[in-house]
């Protein structure tokens, strides 16, 4: 007689003849590579691992699932901008007059004064 198996992890090694756990290692080494490449030095993986146990007269199905969710790609960064005379500008409006300045100087005057 067949000596039952009562362990999860001995089930998850033999389900699709081992190549359901060899799916899990490289999503999870995904996960980690993944993380440890992005630009803020921080972040968040899940890695959701699902179980469907089916029975019908005695027969027991076991169908593994595996999923992989990664962090956003945040590569860039905002850059902000204000409305200016229907345009954009990298000037913020309050901080126009902090240093008042000539404009009608060149740049070698400006430099020198």
């Amino acid at each position: 007689m067949a000596r039952p198996i009562r362990k999860l992890d001995k089930i998850l090694g033999l389900l699709s003849r081992g190549k359901f756990m060899e799916k899990c290692d490289e999503k999870l080494a995904e996960a980690i590579t993944t993380l440890e490449n992005l630009p803020e030095e921080k972040g968040e993986a899940t890695l959701t691992i699902e179980i469907k146990v089916k029975y019908q007269a005695g027969r027991v199905d076991i169908v593994p699932a595996a999923k992989l969710k990664l962090p956003a790609d945040k590569a860039f960064n905002a850059t902000p901008f204000w409305t200016a005379e229907g345009g954009l500008s990298v000037e913020h409006p309050s901080q126009s007059d902090m240093f008042p300045r000539d404009a009608s100087a060149s740049a070698d005057e400006r430099e020198t004064a």
